[in-house]
């Protein structure tokens, strides 16, 4: 039997461009046991497998290549996204780390995590956009490594790059954990551009940050 993968592509920008593409499996679909080597196969930066009966709560497991993670923010932020696109409006969303409140703003998705869920990233701030720009992933063999400069430190808008060796990701085009885990850093709700042109947004409130962004429906793959 075929396996459906639906595909959709979560932080773009306000025209739909970019953001970060992201597998999507009924999880009754797959056995445990053989979820991470379909996320292997598949090659995406985060595949999530999920269960919903219908109502206001799903759940879900999330797999990079390389590893099961407990949490991600682009998995979560895409999977709500489509649920509510195929008519189930959830306001929970419970992976491995915890439940996860959603919240829908007109085309914008949001989830709430912690930064204490995302995993330790290495900061490289640099000092231009130009620098951000111009590394190579391939300077980086292990860790999670998060390279960023500030565009606009009054605006709150910063510049970013992700990379992740150990999760069998060169390079991520937009990773909602390290959007998480640098507006903790900071203090502060930032606008990100992360990869080639990926939109994400973050507010933050005591110990509690939203995350959020615009996610676009992509292709069905038949494995």
């Amino acid at each position: 039997m075929a396996i459906e993968v639906s595909v959709v592509r979560v932080f773009t920008d306000d025209r739909g461009g970019h953001g970060n593409p992201l597998g999507i499996v009924r999880a009754d679909e797959v056995a445990e046991a053989d979820r991470q080597a379909l996320a292997t196969e598949l090659g995406f930066s985060e595949t999530v497998f999920f269960t919903s009966d219908g109502s206001s709560r799903a759940w879900a497991t999330i797999y990079t290549p390389a590893a099961e993670l407990p949490f991600a923010g682009h998995p979560t932020v895409g999977l709500s996204w489509w649920l509510c696109q195929h008519g189930t409006k959830i306001d929970t969303l419970s992976v491995p780390a915890s439940d996860l409140r959603v919240r829908f703003d007109g085309d914008t998705t949001w989830i709430r995590a912690k930064a204490s869920w995302a995993p330790p990233f290495v900061e490289h701030q640099v000092k231009t956009i130009a620098e951000v720009e111009a590394t190579d992933p391939a300077s980086f063999t292990d860790g999670h490594h998060y390279v960023w400069t500030w565009v606009d430190e009054a605006e709150n808008s910063i510049r970013s790059r992700m990379f992740a060796p150990d999760m069998g990701i060169n390079e991520d085009e937009a990773t909602g954990s390290a959007a998480v885990w640098i507006t903790d850093r900071l203090g502060r709700g930032v606008t990100i551009r992360q990869g080639r042109g990926s939109i994400l947004l973050t507010t933050r409130d005591d110990d509690w940050i939203e995350l959020g962004g615009r996610t676009v429906a992509g292709n069905t793959i038949e494995i």
